[in-house]
């Protein structure tokens, strides 16, 4: 099994300043992050901050390239069937079969249980969203069929008017 960064292993409130400085300085100043470790007590190479730094910066990318796109399909969907929430539920999904199969070894133990938990959301997320949908679905046939058989409508204006509000195109 690989060795643990040094740095993953420093206490979590050092750990999200050091974060923080790395995003505020562009990822770079590796030198002057190590000073700073240094003089708050740890000792940590500048190339092992510099490692950290590019998996940070990898995952922050990647995080921002989610929003975007969860962004994208907010403004792009009118929601009708809840379809920007299947679309974000499958793009949370396809990002986290992304980060399981990027784990490191130091990875797998600590937040391994933490995944499992995030995908079995997602897959309940997943069923009841499939379960509202169907539901809404029977709720407006059913609506239809009572509206066109207190308006006298034929067999086929009744289809149409169901194909109508439910979204199917003939």
């Amino acid at each position: 099994m690989a060795q643990r960064s040094a740095v993953s292993q420093l206490p979590e409130g050092i750990r999200q300043e050091l974060e923080q400085r790395l995003v505020r300085g562009g990822f770079a100043g590796y030198a002057q992050l190590a000073d700073w470790l240094s003089e708050q007590g740890f000792e940590i190479s500048r190339s092992s901050i510099h490692r950290y730094g590019q998996q940070f910066e990898s995952r922050l990318q990647a995080l921002r390239i989610a929003t975007d796109q969860a962004k994208a399909i907010a403004g792009a969907s009118a929601d009708d069937e809840g379809a920007m929430n299947e679309a974000l539920i499958r793009l949370v999904q396809t990002k986290t079969f992304e980060i399981l199969r990027a784990l490191d070894e130091d990875d797998t133990p600590e937040n391994l249980p933490k995944i499992g938990r995030m995908v079995a959301d997602l897959a309940r997320a997943s069923i009841s969203q499939k379960k509202w949908a169907e539901q809404t679905r029977a709720k407006v046939a059913a609506a239809a069929d009572e509206f066109a058989s207190r308006n006298g409508l034929t067999a086929t204006q009744a289809e149409d008017l169901r194909r109508e509000l439910l979204g199917v195109v003939a």
